[in-house]
């Protein structure tokens, strides 16, 4: 019959074992990179219109090339609070779930 001491050395066996696992190999970014270089490219937009809009206040823009400026830059700030969305109703669903 196991005891205690047993059952807990085979657990730290097996932890020791998971911890000096190596991570897969993978051939693409990571999911963080991919989110990462999401939220840059928003930012980039969100600067992009800011400077547009001001050239279009001083008359040095066109008012179509604003119009696209902040166009893009809203479309880009809806699919980051999108995927932000998505993401928290992933990680309510993973809390709801049972042991």
């Amino acid at each position: 019959m196991a005891n205690v001491t047993d059952a807990s050395k085979a657990y730290m066996n097996t932890l020791k074992s998971m911890t000096e696992a190596k991570p897969a190999e993978t051939s693409g970014p990571s999911f963080g990179d991919v989110l990462k270089t999401a939220a840059q490219s928003a930012i980039d937009a969100q600067h992009t219109s800011e400077k547009v809009s001001a050239q279009g206040l001083v008359g040095k823009a066109d008012m179509t090339d604003v119009l696209a400026a902040i166009n893009n830059a809203e479309m880009a700030l809806n699919t980051v609070l999108a995927v932000r969305d998505r993401v928290v109703q992933a990680y309510e669903a993973v809390m709801r779930t049972g042991i």
